[in-house]
């Protein structure tokens, strides 16, 4: 359905374009980086480890993070490209689990618990980024850079960078709603559980964003 699909300026529909191409960009950047399932409940292994850990077992803790480094680092190579980057972050995102294990209450799984640490990461890390960029174009007065995206991508490496680049564009909360809905597939209820926000703010986030990200790319075109 897409390996044939192109644009030409004159017959151009911004807003099926819009869907189109960020349609493709999701589903190819998700041919080599799909998220495990979330796990349904605690294994007894798991709930001896957390307990461990809550009352300072290193080797406890140590255990935890081998078994979900590798689902944490899918989740925030949605928030940057750079291996660096999603190593600090998810080094970010199990700091802030160790010192808040006393706040998990066993009601949802742990994996969505410590899912949600990390979406809680990488946003703050977008909104320094955003501060920074700005800051810089004050100083600099740099104009930006606009990723070429008159075509779909023609790989997933190709797709993952297309969609990071249009996406750094936005406003965090845009990037954050747009990246839990399509990239991550997750449902209205989902994304407000993993953001902290509503389903109705959601909702409404989530249609300002379209909108703005529609604008984005019909100035690019």
């Amino acid at each position: 359905m897409f390996a044939t699909y192109r644009v030409t300026a004159p017959q151009l529909d911004i807003h099926r374009y819009c869907d189109a191409w960020l349609e493709r960009c999701v589903l190819m950047s998700m041919q080599s980086d799909k998220p495990n399932a979330v796990s349904k409940s605690l294994t007894s292994v798991e709930a001896s480890d957390i307990a461990a850990a809550r009352n300072g077992d290193e080797e406890a803790f140590r255990r935890i993070v081998e078994r979900y480094q590798s689902t944490l680092a899918k989740q925030l190579r949605r928030f940057s490209p750079n291996p660096a980057v999603v190593e600090d972050l998810v080094h970010d995102t199990f700091v802030e689990a160790f010192l808040s294990l006393s706040s998990f209450k066993g009601t949802s799984p742990f994996e969505h618990w410590l899912r949600k640490l990390a979406v809680r990461s990488g946003y703050r890390h977008w909104k320094r980024n955003a501060r920074e960029q700005k800051l810089k174009e004050r100083l600099h007065d740099e104009p930006s850079t606009w990723p070429a995206c008159s075509e779909g991508p023609s790989s997933a490496i190709d797709a993952s960078e297309q969609l990071h680049a249009m996406m750094s564009k936005l406003a965090p909360r845009d990037r954050l709603v747009l990246t839990l809905l399509y990239w991550d597939d997750l449902s209205v209820a989902e994304a407000a559980e993993l953001a902290g926000w509503t389903q109705s703010m959601v909702k409404v986030q989530a249609y300002r964003a379209r909108n703005r990200l529609k604008k984005l790319l019909e100035e690019n075109s």
